[in-house]
This record gives structure tokens, C-alpha cells and sequence, in this order.
């Protein structure tokens, strides 16, 4: 019998099974053995070839190249990120959104921003919010998953890409996902299976407006150690804009004479509270000692 060969995109991994999605199907998977030879494991967000078995499951022949991929979660081949904040209840964590937004720029991923429950907020709070990532060139998305209001405003974004949403607890980001995908989640928690007595966390790509779309759990804990104190300023687009005109070409940014991005900050042009983020992230990565990343890099 003729071996037959089929692309798709890994949507799910458990327990040594991989779920890949076809052009008409899915396919119940095992990974062969070289590539847990060469410590090379397949990834949900992959594009893989899949060598069709009789009963209709499949072995995965081939991982084709990334674009990129994010560690925590595992997954391959993000085209966005859409970081979501509430207005209020909670209150926005700017800190935290400015630093997914450097994770993301870092790895080459378009970052939009989704400000959710609108119904909560006075008109001039949205505007003080939109302005502060607009003027760092950020697209944000105004949102009240309670009504339904605003959500077509993804379907540009997600139409034939691989879009992450994150997000602290409490923000609306599961409901934003569940009404796009029209997928039942956990509000404020990840969507989980229960195998035997344990509990299993897991990414899953569900499809939405013509792509797919999925849930972050423990992305916000994500740690910057692998990125550099003197190259911080290239992931901040409003500060990156501003370099060239610095005085000295190594400028960090942080009090050097003849610094555009000061100017540009004390004009209005950059917001206090992404300097403030930049500051923060830049002071702790200074500290960080090589020998500390080499450890958190085993």
C-alpha cells in the first residue's frame, strides 16, 4: 500500500497524543521517535506532515520551520498577540501589558492591545488609555464582551493567522475567546482535561473569525531574563523612534545628556507610564548576572 502524506497544524497536545488539523479533519497523532531522539518535540501552533496510518490516526513525519515560538505556553508560529486589560475591576496593569508587549516585539509578533468593559468606565478614562499605546503606534480595540459590543473589530486581526490572547485573571479575556470561537472556556481560568485523578493545562487552538485563536495560561508570568538592558529601547517603538536623534548612538535612555527620548517624554510625546515600564524592566535586567541567566536558560 502506497504511504500517504498530509499537511496540517498541530490545534492540541496530551499525554504523547497530538491533534493536527487538516484541510477536512483531525488527526489523532504520535511524534516518532527521532525527533525525542534529537530532543526536538513537536509543539501545538506547529505545521507539520503527517504519515497516515490504516486506522486512520497518523504519525508525525515532519515539524516544518517556525517563524517563532513563545516557551511559556509552547506554541509555534504566533502572527499576534492581543493583550487584554479591563477598564476597571480590575484596574489596568500597565506594567504587565508593556512587558508582553516587549516579549512580543522581541520575538517578532504584532501586539494589539483590547481594552474590555467599556460599560464600567467614563468616556475619558477610554481616551486616556487609547492614547497612551496609540502613541506608541499600538492598535487598541474597545471592547464589552458583556454585550457583544466591539468584537467584530478582532476579525481583521485573526482571519488567517494564529492569534494568542493574554491577560490577568479577571479581565474578560476568556469570554472575549469563548464568544469569538464560540467555544465553552472556564471564565477566569484555563480550559483544562481531566485525566485520571490529575488536572492537565494545555494550549488549544480553536478556530475564530477564519483563524485560530488561543488562550495564555501562565504567559503573564513571563520573565524577560533572556533579553538585554542595552537593547531594551528596540522594543519600545515610541523610545526606538527617538534614538537615532540622541546624543551619543549608545544611549540607554536612562538620564544621559542629550537624550531625545527625555525631550520627547517632558513634550508629551512619550507616555510616563510606558518610560516608567521601560525604566522598571531596564533597572531589573541590569541586575540580572549572567551566571543567573545561563541557569534559567537549562
Amino acid at each position: 500500500m502506497e504511504e500517504k502524506y498530509i499537511e496540517g497544524t498541530i490545534i492540541k497536545g496530551i499525554g504523547g497524543f497530538y491533534y493536527v488539523k487538516t484541510s477536512d479533519s483531525i488527526i489523532e497523532c504520535h511524534a516518532r521517535g527521532k525527533f525525542r531522539k534529537n530532543s526536538f518535540s513537536p509543539i501545538v501552533g506547529d505545521k507539520v506532515t503527517v504519515l497516515l496510518n490504516r486506522d486512520e490516526t497518523g504519525s508525525i513525519f515532519k515539524i516544518h520551520e517556525r517563524k517563532n515560538f513563545l516557551v511559556r505556553p509552547g506554541v509555534a508560529n504566533v502572527d499576534s498577540i492581543i493583550l487584554v486589560s479591563a477598564v476597571r475591576s480590575p484596574l489596568p496593569d500597565f506594567f504587565l501589558i508593556d512587558k508582553l508587549l516587549v516579549l512580543a516585539e522581541s520575538k517578532g509578533i504584532k501586539g494589539y492591545i483590547c481594552l474590555n468593559k467599556t460599560d464600567l468606565a467614563e468616556n475619558d478614562d477610554i481616551i486616556k488609555f487609547k492614547n497612551i499605546y496609540e502613541k506608541a503606534g499600538y492598535s487598541v480595540i474597545c471592547t464589552c464582551a458583556k454585550s457583544h459590543e466591539g468584537l467584530n473589530g478582532f476579525k481583521s486581526i485573526i482571519e488567517n493567522k494564529t492569534v494568542a490572547f493574554a491577560g490577568l485573571s479577571g479581565v474578560g479575556k476568556s469570554s472575549i475567546i469563548s464568544l469569538l470561537s464560540e467555544t465553552e472556556l472556564e471564565t477566569g481560568n484555563v480550559s483544562r482535561i481531566e485525566r485520571g485523578k490529575h488536572t492537565t493545562r494545555h494550549v488549544e487552538l480553536m478556530t475564530a473569525c477564519g483563524g485560530y485563536v488561543f488562550d495564555t495560561p501562565g504567559f503573564s508570568r513571563l520573565e524577560a531574563d533572556e533579553l538585554r538592558a542595552e537593547n531594551l529601547w528596540q522594543y519600545f517603538p515610541e523610545i526606538k523612534e527617538h534614538h537615532q536623534t540622541c546624543r551619543f548612538r549608545t544611549c540607554n535612555h536612562v538620564g544621559e545628556p542629550g537624550c531625545s527620548v527625555a525631550q520627547a517624554l517632558g513634550e508629551g510625546e512619550i507616555a510616563q507610564s510606558r518610560y516608567d515600564s521601560y525604566r522598571m524592566l531596564y533597572d531589573k535586567l541590569k541586575n540580572i548576572k549572567e551566571w543567573e541567566r545561563n541557569n534559567n536558560n537549562d
